[in-house]
């Protein structure tokens, strides 16, 4: 049953006897069976919950023993879907990389992202549990436009890790911009790469997709409006369509605050932080729903409203300008809440929301964008920044 542990039994854990009450708890939230029997059948009710945004109660009839293994392995596969949330590890910090694999443990963060075939990592990540993203590196991207490259670097970096590492995406690319060296490179190299991943027979468990940044969409107000700017259209449409071919996620980096500090006087930092109380004009209560349904809307404009988006970097620095440590702290627990919740935009209500948070230690890591700002949650000394539940 995965995360899952009886934690409470008021009169049995077993589901052989007449009535009882068992709540099972999981990372991210809980479920409570309760009044179960065997009289002829099988009442049980179940009481999802997880977090006090969204509280469900679901009753139903089960007329039979094995319905209720059938449930409890149902509660096992949504205990695995609400680990929403991975960290990113850019791969600099002086601490090796066994003990940041524990630090991830310790901490029960489920999810990594890193930028590069970190062989070091990857050996540390054997028998982890902890699923993947592994980007592409940058100068690679270009040589994997050959095929035979492509597998050799499958071969290297993917099938002698497979059995014991949890790859969950490769990303070919991380924020190439039309115009960029790479650009003319990505889909080639994205397509090799999956084929390479469908003769080692691991396209079911390891999908391919690219990262990219919300400067990509230009209309982005009301987010119903969200569309991809001239220049990122032709560049994306292909993409796009791979993706959906191949039933792979969309990779973006959504971060709000970058969008907050460049406009504070038309952006409140309530908006941005998730603390406001309330909708405003066009049913937002936050900027991150507003940024998520403004890709949704720019993939809907292209004919792939089906495709899904995996927050492949988001955060808040704890220094710099219009922000403080406070406001990074406010943030990330309010983000982790709202992820986790199950309640998902308003364009895409009813699911959670797989999320990385940028960065695990600080650095400077974001020096390109916003001047060596302070996105670790972790200081060197392994320390945390800040109280979060990563579950």
């Amino acid at each position: 049953m995965g995360n899952i542990q009886v934690i409470d039994g008021a009169k049995s854990s077993q589901v052989s006897k007449q009535f009882g009450a068992v709540a099972f708890k999981f990372k991210g939230g809980f479920y409570k069976l309760i009044n179960i029997g065997f009289a002829g059948g099988v009442k049980v009710a179940l009481r999802f919950g997880f977090t006090p945004y969204n509280t469900v109660d679901l009753n139903m009839f089960v007329r039979s023993r094995p319905a209720i293994s059938a449930i409890l392995v149902f509660l096992g596969i949504l205990s695995s879907i609400t680990d929403a949330i991975g960290v990113c590890y850019v791969g600099d910090s002086l601490e090796s990389r066994q003990e940041v694999v524990e630090l991830y443990k310790r901490n029960d963060i489920s999810r990594m992202r890193i930028y590069f075939p970190d062989e070091e990592a990857l050996e540390a990540l054997r028998g982890s549990n902890i699923e993947l993203i592994m980007d592409v590196a940058k100068e690679t991207i270009h040589s994997l436009t050959d095929p035979k490259v492509a597998i050799d670097w499958v071969n290297k970096y993917v099938t002698p890790y497979s059995q014991d590492v949890k790859f969950k995406y490769i990303s070919v690319g991380n924020e190439i911009h039309p115009g960029d060296n790479e650009t003319q490179y990505i889909l080639s190299a994205m397509t090799n790469i999956h084929n390479a991943i469908s003769l080692a027979n691991l396209q079911a468990r390891i999908k391919v997709s690219t990262a990219i940044d919300t400067s990509l969409i230009g209309a982005s107000y009301p987010p119903s409006a969200g569309d991809f700017t001239m220049l990122a259209k032709p560049y994306m449409k292909p993409i796009i369509e791979f993706l959906v071919s191949t039933e792979a996620p969309i990779l973006a980096n959504v971060y709000p605050y970058f969008s907050y500090a460049s406009d504070p006087s038309n952006i409140g930092l309530d908006y941005a932080l998730f603390t406001q109380q309330a909708n405003n004009s066009v049913g937002y209560q936050n900027l991150f729903d507003a940024m998520m349904d403004a890709i949704y809307g720019a993939l809907e404009k292209v004919g792939a409203s089906s495709l899904q988006i995996v927050v492949s970097e988001t955060g808040w620095p704890s220094k710099g300008e219009f922000t403080s440590a406070k406001d990074a702290s406010t943030y990330y627990t309010k983000l982790i809440n709202h992820v986790s919740s199950g309640i998902g935009t308003p364009k895409r209500p009813g699911r959670y929301i797989e999320t990385y948070l940028f960065s695990m230690f600080n650095g400077n890591q974001k020096q390109d964008r916003d001047n060596k700002q302070f996105f670790g949650l972790f200081s060197p000394d392994k320390s945390p920044n800040y109280q979060l539940s990563f579950n």
